[in-house]
């Protein structure tokens, strides 16, 4: 074993030690955290930290092309997927009413959603007046 391949060894060692304690602090997070904004935070920040560690850790520790380029995939679709799906988390919360909106800074979906509200009631008068004038 070479010095190179002990050193990395170590680094592999700590990185996975790391991503799994942000992993485990995401979880507790989860389970901790008050409202649907706090723990969405904790289910994504750390968790796909966590993972990218551990994937780090792993590409030290393996040292093989397929299996890199295969870690370098998984750790793509993570960051592209979990923004989106935490985004959706938000939204569909916010809709729902599990969103506090005494604590938001910035609320500028209930403007977008009245827009959006008052559009479809419009549309939908046109087409009365349409249905009526048809008959």
């Amino acid at each position: 074993m070479t010095a190179w391949e002990t050193v990395a060894d170590v680094l592999a060692a700590a990185c996975l030690l790391g991503g799994a304690l942000l992993a485990f602090a995401a979880g507790v997070g989860l389970l901790r955290f008050p409202d649907l904004l706090a723990r969405m935070h904790s289910a994504t920040k750390p968790q796909v930290l966590g993972l990218a560690l551990v994937l780090l850790g792993l590409a030290l520790r393996l040292r093989e092309g397929p299996a890199l380029w295969m870690l370098l995939l998984i750790a793509v679709f993570q960051l592209l997927t979990s923004p989106v799906a935490a985004h959706m988390v938000g939204r569909a919360g916010y809709r729902t009413g599990k969103v506090g909106r005494d604590l938001l800074v910035v609320d500028e979906l209930t403007a977008d959603q009245e827009d959006a509200e008052r559009e479809a009631s419009e549309e939908e008068a046109d087409q009365d007046r349409e249905r009526r004038a048809a008959r």
